[in-house]
């Protein structure tokens, strides 16, 4: 029999699209990876209540549930599901065009994202009440509203702050909103700023994420109390002995971001990185290494995607935004492309020596309608491949896309795996993660929100996510 075949009986093995309600269901007949230890537990089965992990048991009690409803897993491989810990939804015109998007994160086995400030805040804060409640299929959204930013910032839409007095009055207003965590990047905010905001939400009990300023070093903002950096490629100035006297002539005017940033283009040294990466882990700092974005820049010239699969679900308006980094590099020199190649290589090669640290590893794919060819919930597996290319395991690498983010979120008590009072996010895979991370390209099933979805019906959500970028397109024009 071949393949297909064999898949297309087990599809039509599965269940329909099904609430669980009061009545359990026994998923049964599964191979569990076990997140924490990264091992498979074959033979087992997961008892689930309303939308509650109740019991993790081996098959051999099945009998004991003849009153439950019973859903077979044809043997299948059972991981938590997956967590997306950086994207953006923007695009002031591009509200219905990341809309459709929400549903294609659940059918990529993604069922939640941490989304990381857009200029579409007040929408994303509804999309998250909205998910929250039931209103709108999609996943768990984790967002940080706007972020603070300097005055005149190239951004759109961020929280523009001149001194203390802004940035508390943007504190308050962001924590009435409730947001999930504070995000900061560092196009024109001042060294002295930067590290009061971290201070102040650290200070109140919130999360901060941010980017890294040639003003200030990496341990500064350790030091200030920051939970995670965001972006793998600020790590290199950890191997650099004068880090800090580079920040300091920054801040005091004698070295331009363009001279820090010609500084740190060579001299790189392993060891002195390795000294950074054992700080990161002792200051509990995180790290979201999103590879992705870099991989894609970097084989620009010389990958054609005219042809992506995944451009169906997005609207010609959408896929606009991603000229302004073509047209940036199209001047690019073949010595230039080859130090971009060489430049992403050393980012990615530091993944093992940052788990070898102790550093929480959080995947991220950074996907945005201003990031050229990062595609929402496609780019976290395309995130989790690149690990794996690094040299992580799969087990790592699962953790980093599961349970890191849980933990990192401090919601390990309800999410990040298979395990009795956890909520049932799962996904069953076609194979086996632990021995090529590439299965989690292949969902079977989706458990969320107290429904199972077999894969017939998450090719659904992607059919209709086609038609509405159809629909959207021919409004656009």
């Amino acid at each position: 029999m071949s393949l297909s075949l064999r898949f297309l009986l087990f599809t039509l093995l599965l269940p329909a699209v099904f609430t669980l309600q009061a009545k359990s269901v026994v998923l049964h007949n599964i191979q569990l990876v076990d997140i924490e230890r990264g091992t498979l537990v074959p033979d087992q089965m997961v008892l689930i209540e309303k939308n509650r992990i109740s019991a993790v048991l081996p098959v051999s009690r099945l009998t004991e549930y003849s009153a439950a409803t019973l859903v077979d897993g044809q043997g299948r491989y059972l991981i938590p599901a997956l967590w997306d810990m950086h994207v953006h939804f923007e695009g002031r015109d591009l509200v219905e065009d990341n809309a459709l998007l929400l549903p294609v994160y659940l059918a990529y086995g993604i069922t939640a994202v941490r989304e990381a400030a857009s200029n579409l805040a007040p929408v994303v804060l509804k999309w998250r009440s909205e998910v929250a409640s039931g209103e709108r299929l999609g996943p768990r959204i984790f967002t940080a509203g706007q972020k603070f930013e300097g005055v005149g910032s190239i951004w759109d839409g961020d929280l523009e702050i001149a001194n203390e007095q802004d940035m508390l009055a943007g504190m308050d207003m962001l924590q009435q909103q409730q947001v999930d965590f504070i995000k900061i990047t560092e196009n024109a905010l001042s060294a002295d700023l930067y590290l009061k905001t971290i201070k102040e939400a650290r200070r109140r009990g919130m999360l901060v994420s941010s980017h890294v300023p040639y003003s200030t070093s990496i341990a500064e903002l350790a030091d200030a109390g920051l939970s995670s950096i965001e972006h793998a490629s600020y790590l290199l100035r950890l191997g650099f002995a004068d880090e800090q006297a580079i920040a300091t002539a920054v801040r005091q005017g004698k070295m331009s971001n363009a001279d820090a940033s010609a500084h740190y283009a060579n001299g790189f040294d392993q060891q002195q990185a390795l000294a950074g990466y054992k700080m990161l882990a002792e200051k509990q700092v995180a790290v979201t290494p999103t590879l992705i974005g870099g991989r894609q820049l970097a084989h620009l010239a010389d990958t054609d995607h005219s042809h992506d699969s995944f451009l169906q679900y997005l609207t010609p308006q959408f896929t606009d935004n991603y000229q302004w980094r073509i047209n940036r590099m199209a001047d690019e020199t073949a010595e230039q492309s080859a130090a971009r190649k060489q430049r992403y290589q050393l980012i990615a090669s530091q993944l093992p020596y940052l788990q070898q640290a102790g550093v929480l590893l959080l995947a991220g794919s950074d996907s945005a309608a201003l990031n050229t060819y990062v595609y929402p919930a496609q780019a976290l597996h395309d995130e989790m491949e690149l690990f794996q290319q690094a040299g992580l395991t799969p087990a790592q690498i699962l953790q980093s896309a599961t349970l890191n983010g849980a933990r990192f979120m401090q919601l390990e008590q309800d999410y990040g795996s298979i395990t009795a009072g956890k909520m049932a996010d799962l996904v069953l895979l076609q194979q086996n993660p632990l021995q090529d991370i590439s299965a989690v390209r292949h969902p079977a099933m989706l458990i969320y929100q107290g429904k199972v979805y077999d894969r017939q019906q998450l090719d659904a959500l992607l059919k209709k996510a086609a038609e509405r970028r159809q629909q959207l397109t021919g409004q656009h024009q």
